[in-house]
Order: structure tokens, then sequence, then C-alpha cells
């Protein structure tokens, strides 16, 4: 069973989580034969949360419920407070998950708050764009390591620039392993591309 957390942080950019949320929660596309997934909203406490779009969000639980062991997903979405020293609490679990075989996955903000822990120095990682990290983050000592992707996976660690959350979303589902290949393909073309045919194709999968 895998257990997958979203961290909730106020200003969090709400349209980044958006399509992994949706799928996460729905499931309307997974695979019969796919692993349970238990998918729960995270935060400092369970005091409801105001994301950058407006929106209130109350948590399920807090950081000290989450377990850090390989069966762990964090989900880390960019906001405008990750400065705030609150933070430094997720920012320590997502250690220890890398640390116990877990994966974290981490978007704009999220990855300059990572960058600021050591975690991109010595790891394949992407962010806003080149000069970003080394902008923000005078710690920064990863450039080596910096892809020029919208997302990238590498072992347990998937991070993505602002402009990355759909194939973001879908190098984490792939992670997962909920969707069947062919039809996780079907959905990305879609939403990247807008063409009719790839909608049809995955509805004809998802039925059979």
């Amino acid at each position: 069973m895998r257990k997958v957390y979203l961290y909730l942080l106020n200003t969090m950019a709400d349209w980044e989580t958006g399509y992994i949320s949706a799928e996460l929660h729905s499931r309307r596309f997974f695979k019969k034969d796919a692993e349970e997934i238990i998918f729960k909203h995270a935060a400092v406490s369970k005091e409801s949360i105001k994301t950058m779009g407006g929106l209130s969000v109350v948590p399920d639980c807090t950081i000290d419920e989450i377990s850090a062991d390989e069966n762990t997903v964090l989900i880390l979405p960019g906001a405008d407070s990750w400065n705030e020293m609150k933070n430094e609490a997720i920012l320590e679990k997502a250690l220890k998950i890398l640390e116990g075989g877990g994966t974290v996955c981490a978007i704009c903000g999220a990855t300059a708050a990572l960058a600021k822990k050591g975690v991109l120095d010595k790891r394949p990682h992407t962010s806003n764009g080149k000069g970003f990290l080394e902008m923000f983050v005078p710690e920064y000592k990863g450039s080596e390591f910096f892809v020029d992707e919208a997302a990238v996976c590498h072992n347990n660690l998937i991070t993505a620039g602002a402009t990355g959350s759909l194939l973001w979303t879908k190098l984490i589902l792939q992670k997962l392993n909920v969707f069947e290949n062919a039809a996780l393909d079907e959905w990305y073309n879609y939403f990247n591309t807008g063409k009719a045919e790839h909608f049809f194709a995955l509805m004809q999968m998802v039925s059979r």
C-alpha cells in the first residue's frame, strides 16, 4: 500500500498540483490491478490553509503522522511562503523519506526549499529555468546536476519547474504504477496536445 501526502502551505500554487490531485483522488483512469493508494493532505497543523488561488483547504493530517519509509510519496507544491520557519519540519521529513527509500516530488518554489537543504547538490533535478536556484539559494551547489527539462525523475526524486506540472504528474503516476503504460501516454498526450484522438483512445482503454 502506497501512502501519498500532498503538503499544504499558505500561498501554495494550487494549479501546479491540480493534475496529480485529481487523478489520485478520483482514480478514474487507474488500472484494474493498481496497488492501493492512500492520498492525504498534510500540513503543520489541521487548520485550513489558503491557496494562491484563494481556496481554503483543510488538511487530513499533520506532518508528524507522515511515515518515512519506502511506501511513502511526498508531494511538495510551489508557494511564496517556503521561507517561513514552520516549513522546516516538512523539509526534514522529506530528507527522512528519501533516506528511507520513499519518493519526494517537488515543483517550482519547493525545489528551492530542497536546494537550501542540500537535497539537490548531487542529484539530477530541474527547477524554474537555469539560474533560478543560483539566484534564490546562495547555498546551492548542484548546478552541474541541473537538467534543463520541464520535469525530471531520478530514482526517488521527481522535480519540475513552474510550467512543468503536466509532465511532473506523468512522472509521478509512472512512479506509482497506477496507470497502464499506454493509458498514461494517451492521458499525457491528450492534455499536452488537446487532440481528441488521445481522449477517445484513453476512454477505450479504461472501459475494457
